[in-house]
C-alpha cells in the first residue's frame, strides 16, 4: 500500500524501520520514514533501539541524496499529521534554512553530552530545545541523534503526563558547526498575531515549564 522502500534497517530479516517516498509531496522531494513496525501514535511509544534506527535512517537517506534535508515529526492531526502511525518525514528544501544560533533557556536536564532547556523566548508552552552541549558539527553524521531522539521520546512521555496526548511538532535545526532539535506542542491555536506579525503569547513562562518536566 506505500510506493517501493528507499531503506529498510535492518537490511537482513524482518524490517523495523522503514522509509519510503511520500504518497502526496508538499515539495519535490519528501520521504516517510516509519518508526516501528509495531502499531505505536506516538514516538513516546518508540523503544529505544527503534529510536537509533531512526538517527541511522536519516543518516542514511541524508547521505545517499546529498542536499538540504530537513528532519521533522508531525503528531496528531492539531499538528498537521494524516497518519495515526508514528513516523517522521525527510524533506528536501531548496535552500538551507539559515543561520543557527543556540537560545538560552530554562534547563530541564544535562545528561550523555545531551542538554535539554525551555527557550527564555518559547513560543508556546512547554516548548523545547534539545541540543549536544557542545558544537557537534552536522547532526546527520552525529552519533548524539540516537540519543537526542531518546531524549525526545522522554520529553513527549513527560509531556503527556503533565497534558495528556496532545499533538505536536518537532523538526531538526542544522547549523554550520551546531544542531538542536525543536519540541513545539501545539496546545493553544496560533492565530493572526503569531502568524501574521510574528509575536506569540505565551502563557507558560518557560521556568514554570522546565519545573513541570523536571518534575514529571
Amino acid at each position: 500500500m506505500t510506493p517501493p522502500q528507499t531503506l529498510v534497517l535492518p537490511e537482513a530479516g524482518d524490517w523495523r524501520v522503514r522509509v519510503v517516498p511520500n504518497l502526496y509531496p508538499a515539495l519535490e522531494r519528501q520521504e516517510v520514514v516509519v518508526h516501528s513496525c509495531r502499531h505505536i501514535r506516538s514516538i513516546a511509544e518508540a523503544e529505544d533501539d527503534e529510536l537509533e534506527l531512526v538517527a541511522a535512517a536519516w543518516q542514511r537517506r541524508a547521505a545517499d541524496e546529498p542536499g538540504n534535508v530537513f528532519p521533522l515529526i508531525n503528531e496528531g492531526r492539531g499538528a498537521g499529521a494524516s497518519l495515526a502511525h508514528s513516523h517522521s518525514q525527510l524533506i528536501w528544501l531548496p535552500e538551507p534554512t539559515g543561520e543557527l544560533a543556540r537560545p538560552r533557556g530554562e534547563v530541564v536536564l544535562e545528561r550523555d553530552g545531551v542538554v535539554v532547556s525551555c527557550p527564555w523566548a518559547s513560543r508556546v508552552p512547554y516548548e523545547t530545545v534539545i541540543a549536544p552541549v557542545e558544537p557537534d558539527g552536522d547532526a546527520l553524521t552525529s552519533l548524539l541523534l540516537g540519543p537526542v531522539l531518546q531524549t525526545l521520546a522522554g520529553l513527549v512521555r513527560r509531556l503527556h503526563e503533565l497534558e495528556g496526548q496532545v499533538p505536536l511538532n518537532a523538526w531538526l535545526e542544522r547549523g554550520e558547526d551546531d544542531w538542536r532539535l525543536v519540541l513545539f506542542p501545539r496546545l493553544n491555536i496560533l492565530a493572526g498575531l503569531e502568524l501574521g506579525a510574528g509575536v506569540f503569547v505565551n502563557t507558560l513562562p518557560p521556568e514554570e515549564a522546565g519545573a513541570r518536566l523536571r518534575e514529571a
